[in-house]
Formats: structure tokens, sequence, C-alpha cells
């Protein structure tokens, strides 16, 4: 079977507070719908989400060729330099630290291509940790994609146990208040 024959997905969340990085992950082949989700997006931009091409230094775009989807808008200096410096720069280093690990096959970093949609923490005031955040996050989604984790066991336990995030975290009143009646279908 060919690497990537169908779509991967993947997620990963790093760090704490305005300098984590959240990255969702699309990879896939040239050819297939990826390429035409990839190109659409770069064709189609929308006001204060312009999707670009990650690149390691100007002119040299990391293999497999990245489009970098930004979730916030960019809107301070700071934060504009936090999405279009550090977060690109992490995942450009954390795609490059991918192939070089051996989670996409360098022989055919030319017949794919990722889609990268980033949180950016508009708070964000470290530009270093949300470059080694980004970094990290990068590298762990892109692992996840291609190993198909996590696997239904995780998230059935995870389901069991409760929804949690940076964000919120129900009670446990919350939670049997909330819960639906099932019946196996049969």
């Amino acid at each position: 079977m060919t690497f990537a024959s169908t779509a991967l997905i993947g997620e990963a969340f790093v760090g704490e507070g305005a300098n984590a990085a959240h990255t969702n992950i699309v990879l896939g082949r040239r050819g297939g719908p990826v390429e035409t989700a990839w190109a659409t997006s770069l064709a189609t931009p929308s006001a204060g989400h312009v999707p670009f091409v990650t690149v390691l230094r100007p002119s040299v775009p990391v293999q497999p060729p990245t489009l970098f989807v930004p979730k916030a808008a960019a809107g301070t200096d700071l934060h504009q330099r936090a999405t279009w410096g550090a977060a690109q720069a992490g995942l450009a280093l954390g795609v490059a630290d991918a192939v070089e690990a051996g989670d996409l096959p360098a022989r055919e970093t030319g017949d794919l291509l990722i889609i990268a949609a980033i949180w950016v923490d508009p708070a964000v005031d470290d530009l270093d940790a949300a470059f080694a955040n980004q970094r990290l996050a990068a590298g762990r989604a892109i692992r996840a994609a291609v190993l198909g984790t996590p696997t239904i066991d995780v998230v059935s336990d995870a389901a069991r146990t409760g929804p949690v995030n940076p964000f919120y975290a129900p009670d446990p009143g919350v939670l049997a208040r909330t819960a639906p009646e099932l019946e196996a279908l049969g």
C-alpha cells in the first residue's frame, strides 16, 4: 500500500497559556482530495485568515509542501510576528523533524501535501516559547496522523471520564446531569 493513500488527520496541543500551540494536520497525496483542498484554501483566503506556504527560509519551502492556515487573524505586531515568524518556523522545523525521524518517508515528500490549521493566541507574549511549542505540536500531530492515533479505546476512555481542554472541564455533576440515555441498536 502507498504511504498516505488516503487522507491522514492528526492533532496536537502543546504548552500552556498564551504561548501554547494547537495544530491540526491533514496529510495526503498530490492528485487526491488533499491537493484540491490545499489549492482551494491557498486560492480563496478570507479576511484575516490568509493561508500561506510554510518556509524554512525565504524561497525554501519545507518538504512536503505545507500550507499554514491561521485559526486566528494576526492582529498586533507581536501576534503577527508570532504567526508569520515563530509559529511558521516551528511548523516548518516540525515537518522537517518528521521527515528526519522517518514519520514521513523522505523519498515521497514530493508526492505529499500537508494542510496545517494553526492556533496562535492573540495574547502570545514569548516568541521562543511559541516556536518551541509549535515545533513539538507539528511533530506530534504528524505522528498522530501517520499512526492513526488516538485509538478508539483511548477516545472511549476519555469520553467515559469526561472531556477536558484548556478552556473548559465540566464538573461531575454536569456530566451526570447531561448524560443521555443510550440504547444499543439491535
